[in-house]
């Protein structure tokens, strides 16, 4: 199974090739209403995820469907702008796809973004969470790392993101992201258990991408765009269109994350 799933991936990237894309040691994932980040890059190049063949197509709002690549601070990045979710129909294996790709593509480095929901009341919309672990309440069977370790999320690349946010004046900080399932937002009395289990965000991708991204030797970093603050107490109402609005409006600091972390990779690659 894995040498047919690392076939396909090969395929794909050079499908990817042939059609004028580039390699690249930094990849990064694009969550809702992030995927414009992929139009700041230089000498870019496009290929539809349905043209590679191993890419299925999402139907979830703010998910382009698209392989990016471009140069940053002279280093070739390739992006999946935009991703699918479990909550789609799609199982473990297709849900990692995207990061065999980056894989087969050359990425060693990987940054992985999403739209989530604050769990904190401190929390305020637009701010940035660097995730340092996570809880899973879906465990699906992603891919294991063959190494135990205590999170899968690179210190030192968190630390780079965190710098530059600071350097771009964007509020950021680190934080657990709580995996759910969806496509529904959670309830009042959902909200209170999560953040009881020590999560400060929430959402509904992003672990499996980092969990195979891990078993394939990937250095991983990972943020949230809290785009609206759950307040069980004095709820408001949220739709998939607003969550795209709030996250395109935190690009700025995504962006310079991505460049430290490009920065991170390029040295150590």
């Amino acid at each position: 199974m894995q040498r047919m799933l690392q076939d396909g991936a090969n395929e794909a990237a050079w499908r990817v090739l042939a059609a004028g894309g580039r390699r690249g040691r930094t990849g990064a994932i694009l969550g809702t209403g992030l995927g414009g980040l992929a139009d700041r890059l230089d000498d870019r190049w496009e290929v539809a995820a349905v043209d590679t063949g191993w890419l299925p197509k999402s139907s979830a709002t703010g998910h382009a469907g698209k392989i990016i690549g471009g140069r940053l601070a002279g280093a070739d990045v390739v992006v999946l702008q935009g991703r699918v979710h479990g909550y789609e129909g799609f199982s473990a294996a297709i849900l990692t796809r995207g990061v065999d790709l980056l894989a087969a593509l050359g990425v060693t480095t990987l940054l992985v973004t999403n739209a989530s929901g604050g769990l904190r009341p401190d929390m305020r919309g637009g701010e940035l969470v660097v995730m340092t672990d996570h809880i899973d309440f879906v465990r699906g069977g992603w891919p294991v790392p063959a190494t135990r370790e205590a999170t899968p999320y690179d210190a030192v690349l968190a630390e780079a993101a965190l710098a530059a946010t600071r350097t771009a004046g964007v509020a950021a900080r680190k934080g657990v992201y709580a995996y759910v399932r969806g496509p529904s937002y959670e309830t009042r009395a959902e909200y209170r258990m999560i953040r009881r289990f020590g999560a400060d965000v929430v959402g509904m991708s992003t672990v499996p991408e980092v969990m195979a991204a891990r078993a394939r030797g990937m250095r991983v970093a990972a943020v949230s765009v809290v785009t609206n603050v759950a307040r069980p107490d004095a709820p408001s109402r949220t739709d998939a269109e607003e969550v795209c609005k709030m996250a395109g409006a935190a690009a700025d600091g995504v962006w310079a994350m991505l460049g430290a972390v490009a920065a991170v990779g390029t040295e150590t690659g």
